[in-house]
Formats: C-alpha cells, structure tokens, sequence
C-alpha cells in the first residue's frame, strides 16, 4: 500500500509540472507575440473636410489599409522606429467618415491617408476615447483651427496661435518642444551675458580692492575673457543672414569689426597701450552695454519682456555710446605715433609686388572718416529703435487711459 501511494504521487506531481511548463509556454508566446505588435508613429491632421495621416514607415510591403464608417486599419512591412519589422494600428475614429471618398498615397518614406469626413465638423480629437495611444502624434506643418477656415491665407499656429500650439504640445509630449534656434539664442545670449558680467564682476572687485593702482593692469586681468567674447559677437553677423534675428546684418558687421579693430590691432598689437587708463573706462563701458543688451534678447527669445530691461535697453546706450566712442577714438589717436615709430603693418616701396601702405594715414583716415560718420549712422539707428520700441508703449498707456 505505501508503495502504491507514492507511486501516485509522483505520477500527480508529474502532472502538475506539465501543466505549470504549459502554462508557461502559452505565456511566453502569448508575451511575445504582444511585442511583436508594432505601431508605427502616425501624424495627424484635420481640415473642416478631412482628416490626413501621415504613416512614417520606409518601404512598406505588402500594404493593407482599410476603411470603415467609423474606423481604420492598416497593417504592413517596412523601415519604422523599431527597423524592418511588421506595423499595424487600428484606429476608431471619434466620429464617422466617409469611407468610400476616403484614399491613400504610397511613397517612399511614408503613407499619406486622406480621410473624408462624413459632415463637415472639427473634432476635439481625433479617436473616440480621451486617451490616445502613445504612437499617434499631431502634425503641426499642416495643422490648421477653426478660426483659420474664416481667413484666405493658411496662417502658422506657432506664431498667430502660440498658446495654442504650446497647449498641444503640452498634451502631445507632456513639455514644451524648443526649435534648435531657440535653444541655440538663449545659450548664446546667456553665455555672452556670464562673459561680460565676468569681466565687468573682475574689473570692480579689483578696483574696490586695490584701488586706481588696478587700472593700469586691466588688460591683464580681463585681456584674455574680453577677446573670447568679442570674436563670439562674430556670430552675430550670421544671425540675420540664417533668420535667427531681424534686421540688416550690416548694422552687426560695423560695430562688431570696429570693436574688434581697436580690441586686436590696436591694444592687443601695442603693449604701450594696454597699460593706458583709457582701456578700462572702455572695457567697463563695453560691459555695460552688453550686460544689459544680452539680457534683453534673452527675454525676447523666450518671450518674456521685462519693461525696465527694454526701457534701460534703449536708454542707457544714449551716454554709453558717446562715451565708448569717444575711447575707441583715443585709443586710435594715441597709437598713431607708436605705429608711425614702429612701421607695423606698413608696406614700403620697393617690393615685389610693387605696393605701399602707410599705417599711420590708414588711422587718421579711419578716425575721421570712419568713426565720425560711423558714430552718426549708429546713434540716429539707435535713436530710430528707441522712439519705436518705447513709443509704442507711450500710445498704449495713452489709449487705455
């Protein structure tokens, strides 16, 4: 009898764990045919007529789609976020369409769905749940509003429906996307902005430290930080070239070369003058100014004005500009024996390339023929911005009173 009783429990345990490595089995491949289930991303967008889908899979073979009154399916083989693999999606729409107007194009990188709606409505989403599946995205090169089927001209929704377009993204990716430009201007003018407040941080320290005896030592101290920043303000001649600012970049291109001219060629290539008082009333001047222009773009680009940064913006270069000038001229006036004594940068005949250049006439005729006339351009252009940018402010406050 004991014999007997063991025999059937083996034969029952034996049982149990075929069972448990079916169920496991089944488990396995019913896991793995879930992952095997891929979607492919799916960008949508709607008209008051239709709806399009844009299918980002490369090479899709053998296609299936099809529609339904109120659904669509589609299934294929192709290049997608996972690499080659098979992608399906099933879509029930949050109202019905027209299935037999509906169609789809077929190209190389993507599938294109125009879906016909069975009335003409704007729907609040596009499935018929609230929850949307992580896979479908929203197309906003062709995303359009209720309000644009009133005007004659397709209008962007990042520019004239910013709050809207920065709500969807929101709800699409849970954050606000940044373009690359705009992640590229707040770093440039954040990192010009630490530059100058360095230097002009360095220069007050010491002076508040040591006193006048400082002064003569300033190129020294802040020599090397005020030429990183000023060959990055180079960039500042592309920005309007590539579209990342507004207006000419010749405006950029005068001053940017004037400062970097009297920075390299004239301090930098003359160490009699780097020890002159007049390089730190300008290097404190310099600072100044971009201290507080810096800023001001900063919160141009994320579009947050400050209406004290924009006032001081405009306001504070009327007796800095002056001043920097006047300093930049001194500087070039003062050189004008040292390089008369030392022929830098002359050319004297005879040569083989049979040409003269005199350095010393090339610094008087750039001090009154450059820096006077280029002083007069850049005040009234300034002045112009300022009566633009605060004059408005001016005739709304007017208007509300």
């Amino acid at each position: 009898m004991p014999d007997l009783r063991n025999k059937i429990n083996v034969s029952l345990k034996k049982e149990e764990r075929e069972q448990k490595l079916e169920m496991m089995q089944d488990c396995y491949s019913t896991s793995k045919t879930i992952v095997q289930q891929l979607s492919p991303f799916v960008y949508w967008a709607q008209t008051e007529e239709q709806i399009t889908l844009k299918i980002e899979l490369k090479d899709a073979k053998p296609l299936y789609i099809d529609f339904t009154p109120s659904a669509v399916k589609f299934k294929a083989k192709g290049y997608g976020a996972r690499g080659l693999n098979e992608y399906q999606f099933y879509i029930e729409f949050y109202a019905l369409i027209n299935s037999e107007e509906s169609s789809f194009r077929i190209f190389d990188s993507k599938i294109e769905c125009i879906i016909k709606k069975s009335g003409k409505e704007w729907w609040p989403r596009l499935v018929a749940t609230p929850q949307k599946p992580h896979w479908l995205k929203i197309d906003f090169d062709r995303w359009r509003t209720e309000d644009d089927a009133l005007d004659e001209k397709p209008r962007d929704i990042r520019k004239d429906y910013y709050r809207e377009y920065e709500r969807l993204q929101k709800e699409e990716i849970g954050y606000i996307k940044e373009s690359t430009k705009t992640v590229y201007m707040v770093f440039y003018n954040f990192a010009q902005f630490i530059g100058f407040l360095y230097i002009l941080s360095v220069i007050s320290i010491l002076y508040y430290r040591d006193g006048p005896d400082i002064i003569p030592k300033t190129y020294e101290n802040v020599g090397n930080a005020m030429k990183f920043v000023q060959l990055l303000q180079f960039l500042e001649i592309l920005h309007p070239l590539f579209g990342y600012t507004k207006g000419n970049p010749l405006i950029p291109l005068a001053q940017v070369t004037g400062r970097n001219f009297v920075l390299f060629l004239m301090i930098e290539c003359e160490e009699r003058m780097q020890t002159k008082p007049v390089v730190f009333y300008l290097f404190i001047i310099w600072s100044l100014v971009e201290v507080i222009r810096y800023p001001y773009y900063l919160t141009a680009v994320v579009k947050k004005p400050l209406a004290l940064l924009t006032w001081l913006r405009y306001t504070i270069w009327i007796p800095l500009y002056p001043m920097g000038i006047l300093c930049e001229g001194i500087i070039i006036l003062r050189n004008i024996p040292y390089f008369e004594e030392t022929k830098r940068f002359s050319v004297e005949m005879p040569n083989q390339y049979n040409f003269t250049f005199d350095m010393t006439t090339f610094l008087k005729v750039y001090l009154l023929g450059f820096i006077l006339p280029g002083s007069y351009i850049l005040m009234t252009h300034m002045a112009k911005t300022r009566a633009k940018k605060l004059g408005k402010k001016r005739c709304i406050r007017r208007t509300e009173d």
